[in-house]
């Protein structure tokens, strides 16, 4: 099972977007993310949230209501809820906007998810953002851009089927030498031994 959680950051083309949402996902919209719901026509299973930005909630569909005043976002109270659920397996979308705190903590989010032994993908219309500590397999096109950013010093990155390969490298914080990598072959692939790594396919 997966749940596909829908927050209310940016999200401009629907038709895009929808084409990653599966028949047997469980649908969790994240307050304001019921608008972008109803603009991809999925029907949410639940939908949570303190409602500050939403407002009221649909009447027909479940909704859970936190006070405002709150140690979580709406997106990890999403994640409890799938979890509770007996969901292991995340794509959170809306998760990227012009709000840069939101838009970090969902990202980070995707290492709460690793360090339960979950997965989880951030995925807009320009970016798909994964974490691995061990490695990651992408599947992607040639000249796609995929960037290794690490969270965490990263020792031994190595990689396959990128233009400017690493082999056995070290991605220290703040190192950019792991950006705007091109794909040469599908699937793109990436092991290290030790650290987290950002691993994002990119696109203006």
């Amino acid at each position: 099972m997966r749940a596909v959680i829908i927050a209310g950051g940016a999200m401009g083309d629907y038709a895009y977007i929808r084409q990653f949402i599966r028949p047997t996902d469980t649908i969790i919209a994240a307050d304001s993310g019921y608008r972008h719901a109803v603009g991809l026509g999925v029907r949410p299973h639940v939908v949570l949230g303190d409602f500050d930005s939403l407002g009221e909630p649909p009447r027909e569909i479940e909704t859970q209501r936190v006070p405002a005043e709150k140690d979580f976002t709406d997106m990890e109270l999403a994640v409890v809820w799938a979890r509770e659920r007996g969901i292991r397996d995340f794509l959170l979308l809306g998760a990227i906007g012009t709000r840069m705190d939101h838009t970090m903590t969902n990202i980070l989010l995707l290492s709460e998810l690793l360090e339960a032994g979950e997965s989880g993908e951030v995925l807009d219309e320009h970016n798909r953002i994964r974490i691995t500590d061990e490695s990651a397999e992408i599947d992607c096109a040639a000249g796609d851009i995929l960037s290794l950013i690490p969270l965490t010093a990263c020792v031994g990155v190595t990689t396959e089927n990128l233009k400017y390969p690493l082999a056995d490298a070290v991605l220290s914080v703040g190192n950019g030498l792991g950006v705007s990598n091109v794909v040469t072959r599908n699937p793109a692939r990436v092991t290290l031994r030790d650290g987290k790594l950002l691993v994002m396919l990119c696109q203006d």
